[in-house]
């Protein structure tokens, strides 16, 4: 039987004015992990509304478990304002005192419960608001899943002290580098440029911090530079990325799709340097279609078959790592 995973955050409509499109950094990483065929449970909230009917139907079309889908009469589904520039920058105004936030404890630890997961995901912007930080809390207290943190800060929702506590909380970390160097400015006694990820002052700072925070592992995305793996029994395992094929539309999801497929790899047993040149290869290919999920779902399964292909037999069985 299949490893099931349980991801807990903002499910949420990013609104361009004249169309809508289904994201959220927790909502990307379920649906790509479904769509590689994992059993996944989405906790969030949406409102009766029209947001709330996409989100809907993005789970039925990645037949995700509804169980931990809540609906708030009342509460407006989760939006972000996204405004094009002229040079086709983006701004994105987050909105507040959404349906996520407002995520429900008995509700939350039901759904987790109902499951039991063997890995537990969860960010730090759904934890802005008190209501659906406890719902967090309640699950992690009671789960004896492998925590899995993306860090994922976004500007105007960086509180130091929940993202102390989430480090706290976890067991597996990801962020990327500008994450990276905010977190040596809060934790350590330097900030060693991250420019070349292997010199040994960035090791140094990253194992003293994963010390610390009793972290396992701690995983550095680097864009197309690729990604770097640390853990706690000394393993540092780098993949310098691969070229993506195509024309680049947009980087958006990339870092959710690179999440999914590490904790695939995770679940699949496949060696480190397997997983993080999986999951580069799976990140690059998102930047060539427009959003964070492709359109075409058959895709997922075209991967799955060229990883089996190159995998070996005791590689594709293995027991997870």
């Amino acid at each position: 039987m299949e490893h099931a995973v349980t991801v807990f955050g903002e499910a949420l409509v990013d609104d361009f004015s004249t169309r809508q499109v289904v994201g959220g950094a927790p909502f990307n990483l379920a649906r790509h992990l479904a769509g590689f065929g994992l059993p996944v449970t989405m906790i969030t909230r949406i409102g009766d509304d029209a947001n709330g009917r996409l989100v809907r139907d993005e789970f039925a079309r990645f037949c995700l478990r509804e169980g931990g889908l809540q609906t708030g009469a009342g509460e407006a589904t989760g939006s972000v304002h996204v405004e094009v520039g002229a040079d086709g920058s983006h701004r994105f105004t987050i909105v507040p005192d959404q349906a996520y936030d407002h995520i429900d404890s008995a509700q939350a630890l039901a759904a987790c419960q109902a499951t039991q997961p063997s890995i537990f995901c969860f960010g730090t912007l759904a934890q802005r608001d008190p209501r659906s930080r406890a719902a967090l809390h309640a699950v992690l207290e009671q789960t004896q899943a492998v925590r899995f943190l993306d860090l994922n800060l976004r500007a105007g929702f960086v509180d130091e002290t929940i993202v102390f506590d989430s480090l706290q909380q976890a067991d597996i970390v990801k962020v990327n580098e500008d994450e990276l160097q905010q977190l040596f400015k809060w934790y350590c006694h330097t900030c060693p440029d991250t420019v070349n990820m292997e010199c040994i002052s960035v090791d140094t700072e990253c194992r003293a911090m994963m010390h610390n925070f009793s972290l396992s592992a701690l995983v550095v995305t680097m864009g197309a530079r690729g990604a770097l793996y640390l853990s706690a029994d000394g393993a540092h395992v780098a993949d310098h990325g691969t070229a993506m094929d195509g024309t680049f539309v947009d980087a958006v999801g990339a870092g959710d799709a690179f999440n999914a497929v590490f904790l695939l790899g995770r679940l699949r047993g496949w060696t480190m340097e397997q997983t993080l040149a999986r999951a580069n290869a799976f990140a690059a290919s998102t930047c060539g279609h427009a959003g964070a999920v492709p359109q075409d779902l058959a895709c997922y399964g075209r991967w799955l078959e060229a990883w089996r292909r190159s995998a070996t037999s005791d590689e594709l069985f293995g027991a997870p790592g």
